[in-house]
């Protein structure tokens, strides 16, 4: 699922830390009479290499002086933290000011450059020149030539309009919605190795899935395939878009037989105003650890919650959801587990004949109040 997050911090310069006062000692007792004495400080050749080479691995930098490099590379948020544009520099404490901003503005500029026009070029033939047509132009062109391989994605107005129809009449309807989460637990031994899964999916058990664990992957492709809406990334982010479509390939389902719309239809339902005409007059079970504060929120604006059903554990919790949610009358369930909401949707869809919406992290915003219904 998609879940919003800062994106990761630019590398700072790594300054050598000051060395530490020395603590104070006792003076020593003077030398025997006779002797010469040593001059403060003095220590024995082979010492003193030591203590000035520590003492210049330790000196603070100078107030000022530039500071030296340590090859450090910026790490790159993960795919699921990944919300706002890196172009913005106010989320980039380096792109500030001074070296740091032109750091900054060069990296962008390369990676800009690596990532579209270099391209370009390496598809010109040799001895030729494009000329006076931008890289945007070609990509247009080029788009217009795949419109076979173009699928649409339903609009937030079809979205409510289907969702209205299936609680009016009666009818099974599951929305569920593919997000990183939902990708990467699907291409376990399918697109990525178990050690891959490991390394790219960190955050799966804070989403309910404990790699390995192909029961999921198989109960989340078969909800897929039977859902009568599956929301979809259009980001072409490395764990998005870039991996639905290896993912569904692997698992023999046919994008041209989904009916589509955006994975982020939760949200779109909410800016489009449609939201609280959905919710308006019907009973309402909120699903998921979020549900009591999302409860409140919609309470609060006169919307009639029946039934809350919290915490929900990971899959090992989905049959239980299933009892609970069969013992209570609703009319539209607001699904809010990670990984497991498409699951539940889809059961309590095919299951029970009930209409189940996958609310996701928009539940946590209206619990927050971040956002209004």
């Amino acid at each position: 699922m998609i879940r919003p997050a800062p994106i990761a911090m630019a590398v700072q310069a790594n300054v050598p830390p000051a060395a530490p006062e020395p603590a104070k000692r006792r003076a020593a007792p003077g030398p025997p009479a006779g002797r010469r004495k040593k001059k403060s400080g003095a220590v024995p050749a082979a010492k003193d290499r030591k203590t000035r080479r520590g003492a210049a691995r330790r000196r603070p930098a100078r107030r000022g002086a530039a500071k030296p490099a340590r090859g450090r590379r910026r790490r790159l948020p993960a795919e699921h933290e990944t919300h706002a544009p890196l172009e913005d520099t106010a989320a980039h404490p380096a792109a500030g000011a001074g070296e740091g901003r032109d750091a900054y503005e060069a990296g962008y500029e390369r990676g800009l450059y690596e990532g579209g026009e270099l391209l370009l070029e390496q598809m010109i033939p040799p001895g030729a020149l494009l000329a006076e047509v931008s890289l945007r132009e070609v990509l247009a062109a080029g788009l217009a030539a795949k419109a076979p391989q173009v699928y649409p994605l339903a609009e937030p107005g079809l979205v409510y309009e289907e969702l209205t129809h299936a609680i009016e009449s009666k009818q099974p309807y599951a929305l569920v919605r593919l997000g990183d989460g939902e990708l990467l637990t699907l291409a376990q031994d399918t697109v990525y190795d178990a050690e891959a899964i490991r390394r790219e999916g960190r955050f799966l058990p804070y989403a309910g899935v404990t790699p390995p664990d192909l029961a999921a992957r198989d109960l989340v492709a078969m909800a897929v395939r039977q859902a009568n809406r599956v929301g979809v990334p259009v980001s072409r982010r490395k764990h998005f878009q870039l991996l639905l479509h290896p993912v569904l390939r692997h698992h023999g389902i046919d994008p041209a037989g989904l009916r589509l719309t955006s994975s982020t239809i939760n949200y779109a339902l909410q800016q489009s105003g449609l939201l609280p005409h959905l919710l308006t007059g019907r009973r309402l079970l909120l699903i998921g650890d979020k549900a009591p504060a999302l409860a409140e929120a919609l309470v609060a604006r006169g919307f009639a919650v029946v039934g809350i059903i919290s915490p929900v554990n990971g899959f090992t919790a989905i049959d239980r959801v299933i009892h609970e949610a069969s013992l209570i009358d609703y009319d539209l369930a607001l699904v809010s587990a990670g990984v497991p909401a498409v699951v539940i949707c889809w059961r309590l869809a095919m299951e029970f004949g009930r209409v189940a919406m996958d609310f996701g992290h928009l539940a946590d915003a209206l619990g927050k109040g971040q956002l209004s219904v």
